[in-house]
């Protein structure tokens, strides 16, 4: 595909991307929906093969009806009304930034976005998301290959603070805390207490238990929901951005010196000519 440019034309598409997610979002009560939207469009990445990743192939059929993206067609459907009306940004731009306000609206950490993200036609074989039914080996399999670290799993994890399991989907049901509308810690101290009526706790969720490296995070969010959220913010980002180079931050920093020079040397130049003028205007005053 063409070169994406992310120029102000683009930026201003995202911003208005943005707050129509926000209302979005809002109004239909889909953060949930929506961050497991963005979460699947990214975690298909192999870091290996550089393949998969966020880059919006999830809106292809072929990988929309993958038995883990079961439901999801709801979310696509939600963005699509949003790309009409934001046409330049890309679909993978809008799934990532889908992801980051729903986060953001439930009471969760503010996550710094970078657009550029450019989208795939191509998707990745069925099979590269975790499946909830497994335990820690399966876990480690599938972050590591994306290239994430323990505690990046554990942090992601709580991301089940938000929503409910729906049984036409994946065959399990109810939520995972008590206010599943909310990001917050508390999925953390649920994992904890154990067995809670009317709450969800997943195989996948109780192995973050089995083994000292996945526990030790799960017992330090429970009790500090600001570490919580700053580690969460962190992994999502990078979750977010697997296999995606953003533009460097010092391309800004040039454009500005260019300027400065330019201007500099105007600078010089108009000081030059009064220089010059004034020395003719005393040349002529002696002439006289």
């Amino acid at each position: 595909m063409a070169k994406l440019i992310v120029d102000s034309e683009y930026l201003k598409d995202v911003d208005k991307a943005r707050r129509e997610l926000r209302a979005l979002i809002s109004n239909k009560n889909c953060a949930p929906i929506m961050l497991r939207l963005a979460w699947h469009d990214a975690g298909t990445y192999d870091v290996n093969t550089k393949t998969g990743g966020p880059n919006g192939s999830i809106r292809n059929e072929e990988e929309y009806t993958h038995g883990a993206n079961s439901g999801l067609k709801i979310a696509l459907d939600f963005c699509e009304a949003v790309k009409s009306k934001c046409p330049r940004i890309t679909y993978a731009d809008l799934y990532q930034l889908a992801g980051v306000v729903a986060v953001e609206v439930t009471g969760g950490p503010t996550i710094n976005f970078v657009p550029g993200r450019k989208d795939s036609k191509i998707s990745p074989k069925e099979g590269r998301l975790p499946d909830a039914k497994k335990g820690v080996p399966h876990l480690k399999d599938v972050f590591y290959r994306m290239g994430l670290s323990d505690k990046e799993i554990v942090a992601l994890s709580g991301a089940h603070t938000l929503g409910r399991a729906h049984p036409e989907r994946s065959g399990f049901d109810g939520p995972w805390t008590k206010e599943p509308l909310k990001f917050d810690n508390s999925y953390f101290q649920e994992l904890l207490k154990g067995e809670s009526e009317g709450l969800l706790k997943l195989p996948t969720d109780v192995a973050l238990l089995d083994v000292p490296e996945f526990r030790h995070y799960v017992e330090l969010y429970a009790k500090d929901e600001d570490t919580f959220f700053k580690d969460y913010a962190e992994s999502h980002k990078r979750l977010s951005e697997l296999g995606f180079s953003p533009a460097p931050t010092g391309a800004k920093a040039i454009v500005k010196d260019c300027t400065i020079l330019a201007q500099s040397a105007v600078g010089v130049a108009v000081a030059a000519t009064v220089v010059i003028l004034s020395y003719f205007y005393e040349v002529r005053k002696k002439m006289k």
